[in-house]
């Protein structure tokens, strides 16, 4: 076994929902600066997952259906989720939700390609061909019946002034399930897990959290979106502190995702670490909305 780096090298998702995340590591935590703990590096969701894949990183903000995927161990306490609309991962369709026949997703996803594959088989029962490709709607919509745009590509699209059928899917499977929708969290391979790590992620979001005006004012023009939009969108829909019924969603969601293709179970993890199927959770159709 290979000895772990002493500064490991740590994966973030560029978009705007990862920025409270690493806000005290890379601003001062109130512990150490974070760049002194960490070796941090930015890319896509996707990106992410194929570096804790190929080893390159040795933990991320990893998309959860690549945690189940590849077997890893998370922190516990902070992440990306909603618990309503998310704002930021939307399906918008030319056609009727009920005869999109292609789908064309975001190269950048990993989780959303699959909750949009649960809600479009499990609601309106179709299962497209997908295409990856990158976020742009025009040529997306172009080459499939619809299109599956995340992050801040997202966030430039104004649904309301689209001539196409849009669905919001972290409003979608909430409404559906009466659970949040966690979308990824910090893990890794079990081995590299250690506490300090686990409160260094916990003190910069904790940071991060008490700066999101701060952030929404310093981040929007840059990303191409009002500071009043950046503002709402970390304040109403992203969460970022999770407690048990995050995480009874987020099995929820693998227990839906196992329909579609054979998830690996994770067992022997670490104290430090909660198992992706820690809770039990009886599946529940995605037809009728349940009360929260």
């Amino acid at each position: 076994m290979q000895t772990p780096n002493p500064k490991p090298r740590v994966c973030a998702v560029s978009y705007l929902n990862t920025v409270p995340l690493v806000w005290g590591m890379l601003h001062g935590s109130g512990l150490r600066d974070g760049r002194d703990v960490f070796e941090l590096g930015f890319a896509l969701p996707s990106e992410c997952a194929r570096q804790l894949a190929s080893g390159e990183a040795d933990i991320g903000i990893v998309p959860v259906i690549e945690m189940a995927r590849q077997e890893l161990s998370f922190f516990p306490g902070c992440g990306i989720a909603c618990h309503g609309p998310v704002r930021s991962i939307l399906l918008i369709s030319k056609v009727p939700m009920e005869k999109i026949r292609t789908l064309a997703t975001d190269a950048g996803s990993r989780t959303s390609v699959m909750l949009a594959r649960i809600i479009l088989a499990e609601k309106f029962g179709v299962k497209p061909e997908l295409i990856s490709r990158p976020a742009d709607l025009d040529a997306m919509l172009e080459e499939a019946d619809a299109a599956l745009v995340i992050g801040d590509p997202a966030l430039r699209i104004d649904p309301a002034t689209l001539p196409f059928e849009t669905l919001d899917l972290g409003g979608e499977w909430t409404s559906m399930t009466g659970l949040p929708m966690v979308f990824a969290l910090w893990a890794g391979r079990k081995e590299i897990l250690q506490e300090r790590y686990a409160q260094a992620f916990a003190v910069s979001a904790r940071c991060g959290l008490a700066h999101l005006h701060e952030i929404a004012a310093r981040e929007a023009p840059a990303r191409g979106i009002t500071e009043e939009l950046a503002r709402e969108y970390l304040t109403r829909h992203i969460v970022f502190e999770l407690g048990e019924r995050d995480y009874a969603g987020l099995d929820l969601f693998l227990e839906h995702a196992s329909r579609f293709e054979s998830l690996p179970s994770t067992e022997n993890l670490p104290v430090t670490a909660q198992p992706v199927t820690a809770r039990p959770v009886t599946p529940r159709p995605l037809t009728g909305e349940v009360t929260a």
